[in-house]
């Protein structure tokens, strides 16, 4: 299946000191930008999709306008507006009319699984009535498409609300959830199978992106991980609270109570101040282009279920305590026993399984530290130094992803790389394209 188009870097129309020193903005795959130029308003009581009326490429078009997450009022009103699309989620599968398009439901289809109005009380209200025993489907708000002229408009907003919604059946929501799921099926519509899902649009994978990685955190995460209670989503869908009472008839280490009698919870850390575990989860990972002293050739390496002659970049965790440029020196020595010196940040892309952000970096090693030793970390099954011009073949005729075919044109025993919807392919063009030359270095 060919490879989608890359996002517009942001602001790419401007002029300025560091564009010229820099470049462009390094735009990947999964993320996206509000400022690259949009459409005229479409004229439509309905949001008109992305892929079927953009002429230009995006990231993702939504203003997250993430302080109006606690304002119900506004919630309500964006929840209900005829121009309000819901993206429904199974087993954090999207719902798709094929896996180059994403499919949106209206507020009457997914009316009978969220109710009426989620957010008619305060969040104040609804964790003063929490109960652990009813299953609430997690709804997340995404942001507003503001490209649109008969959008909801609240305050100096205007745009098309959209939500996510996890259908999974599951608790007291199972009945309702698979009514809904039969009734979208009946369309001809499916909930797209598969770890990943690198062919749809940029602006559709950036809305995916967001939404998947927010409902994986909410599912991951039921329990308070201070004191163990179960803990209830808010904010949206994009933070999670520790209640210190419970409606439930419980039996815990804390005793039973009636549901007209809450149980009191024990104190909890989450409840005071800014605490971490409140907040959906990223973990840093930092992948790099390591590239030979004399500037001629790339570091390489590849795992054991790897294609055969598929190479990458290398890549691995940024540690606690541990900077960036820190981190890609560790990682690459450990995994192949070259020794980098200068580090410089690229571009970086969101990850959403579960939830990475990629750091790109491309760094140099120091003179007599290119000698590959595979025996401290033993990640890799090889790692070798490849020189540009076959970086730059394999760049035209031998990217896929690890799951795909190689592309037509390609020569059996010649290297593989990654497509270009994955940020190592972005630097690897980078560092063959001039990266290291008198011009613009991204």
């Amino acid at each position: 299946m060919p490879h989608p188009e890359l996002p517009e870097p942001a602001h790419a129309e401007h002029d300025s000191m560091l564009t010229r020193k820099f470049g462009k903005e390094v735009a990947n795959y999964f993320s996206g930008t509000l400022s690259a130029p949009a459409a005229p308003p479409l004229n439509s009581s309905k949001c008109s999709h992305i892929s079927e009326h953009l002429p230009i490429i995006l990231g993702s078009p939504l203003n997250r306008v993430s302080f109006l997450r606690t304002n119900h009022s506004f919630l309500s009103a964006a929840l209900k507006h005829p121009s309000t699309s819901f993206l429904l989620f199974n087993n954090l599968s999207p719902l798709a009319k094929d896996p180059t398009k994403l499919e949106y439901l209206s507020y009457q289809d997914v009316k009978p699984l969220i109710g009426e109005d989620p957010y008619t009380k305060s969040e104040e209200q609804l964790i003063a009535e929490y109960n652990s025993t009813v299953t609430i489907p997690q709804l997340l708000f995404l942001g507003l498409d503001e490209r649109h002229s008969k959008g909801l408009e609240w305050s100096i907003y205007k745009g098309c609300p959209y939500f996510a919604i996890d259908v999974t059946p599951k608790g007291s929501t199972e009945k309702g959830a698979n009514s809904l799921i039969r009734a979208v099926e009946a369309r001809g519509l499916a909930f797209i199978q598969g770890r990943m899902h690198t062919s749809l649009s940029a602006p559709e994978a950036a809305i995916y992106a967001q939404a998947r990685a927010l409902l994986d955190w909410n599912a991951r995460n039921p329990f308070c991980g201070q004191c163990g209670q179960p803990t209830f989503s808010i904010n949206a869908g994009t933070k999670r609270t520790c209640p210190p009472k419970d409606m439930a008839s419980l039996t815990t280490s804390i005793g039973s109570t009636e549901s007209s009698t809450p149980t009191e919870r024990p104190p909890c850390a989450t409840r005071h101040g800014i605490s971490n575990l409140s907040f959906p989860r990223t973990d840093p990972t930092v992948i790099m282009a390591v590239v030979s002293s004399d500037s001629r050739r790339v570091l390489l390496g590849r795992q054991k279920r790897w294609p055969p002659y598929w190479y990458s970049t290398l890549a691995g965790f940024v540690e606690p305590a541990e900077s960036v440029e820190e981190a890609v020196r560790r990682e690459v020595w450990e995994e192949s026993g070259v020794t980098p010196g200068r580090v410089v940040i690229h571009s970086t892309q969101p990850w959403p399984y579960p939830a990475n952000l990629m750091i790109g970096a491309i760094a140099q090693t120091i003179p007599g530290g290119e000698e590959i030793v595979l025996k401290h970390d033993p990640e890799l099954e090889d790692a070798k130094w490849v020189d540009f011009e076959e970086v730059k073949e394999a760049l035209r005729v031998g990217t896929s992803g690890l799951g795909e075919d190689a592309p037509e044109g390609y020569k059996e025993g010649n290297l593989r790389l990654p497509g270009r919807t994955a940020i190592a392919n972005q630097l690897l063009v980078a560092v063959v394209g001039g990266f290291f030359g008198d011009g613009p270095k991204m």
